[in-house]
């Protein structure tokens, strides 16, 4: 059995000890009910992790661990970023935490013209913040060392600013011409896709982008929801660039 991951402050990787306290040191003496010598990886999130063992219990939410190894991820090169449309219901989380378990680097939730699921006030940033929870968490189930960044919501015209610096940007299309596991891919820089929503990312949408470069690309012969193209479309990135390598 993987020995479980939870996440610290990045000055406490230093050193042969580390004290796990706050909502993660409870749910590790509380929930998963650690005990002394049982293996456990620490993570800042960030790139580091502690590889160790727990050498002593204290209350109901204070792990003390004695540190065996260090390990440093370096950063993804070329960076993946997918712009996702704001999905309906929960199904915003489901493609954050499947997007963040295949590997992706950085999501940025979009407020799409056609998307029936609008992000304002109170409830946009309940939203927000369920979607970095869900970043977290499943970079943890995942076993990473560096969780995806979960962007700021964005428009349509942020989000072709953003295409307009990447190395390689795209839109996902069912009227795309050319297939995504073909498109030529930088060895380095930023990637980044756009999901569009359920109904399709509008004309006018696909001209801004495609002003900036950001052609359409279909995935392939079926049509993916929004919550699952983005998983789908990383997977083959991924292995495209060598990342999965």
């Amino acid at each position: 059995m993987s020995a479980p991951v939870f996440v610290v402050a990045p000055e406490a990787l230093h050193g042969d000890r580390v004290m796990l306290s706050g909502p993660e040191g409870r749910h590790a003496v509380s929930v998963r009910r650690l005990r002394v010598g049982e293996e456990i990886m620490l993570t800042d999130g960030a790139g580091r992790g502690a590889y160790g063992t727990v050498a002593a219990v204290e209350g109901k939410d204070h792990l003390d661990v004695v540190v065996i190894g260090m390990r440093t991820e370096p950063e993804p090169a070329p960076r993946i970023t997918v712009v996702q449309a704001l999905p309906k219901g929960d199904r915003g989380e489901l493609a954050v935490e499947t997007m963040t378990e295949t590997g992706v680097d950085a999501i940025v939730p979009w407020s799409a013209s056609r998307c029936i699921t609008q992000w304002r006030g109170e409830r946009g940033a309940k939203s927000l913040a369920k979607w970095r929870a869900t970043a977290r968490e499943a970079g943890k189930q995942a076993r990473r060392l560096r969780f995806p960044e979960v962007a700021e919501p964005v428009t349509t015209h942020q989000v072709a600013e953003l295409l307009s610096g990447a190395a390689f940007g795209a839109v996902l299309h069912e009227a795309g011409s050319e297939p995504l596991a073909s498109a030529p891919l930088p060895a380095s820089g930023d990637i980044v896709l756009v999901i569009g929503p359920e109904g399709g990312v509008a004309l006018d949408e696909l001209d801004a982008f495609a002003a900036v470069g950001a052609k359409p690309y279909r995935l392939g012969p079926s049509v993916l929801r929004t919550s699952t193209a983005g998983v789908a479309a990383t997977a083959v990135l991924l292995a495209r660039t060598g990342r999965w390598g």
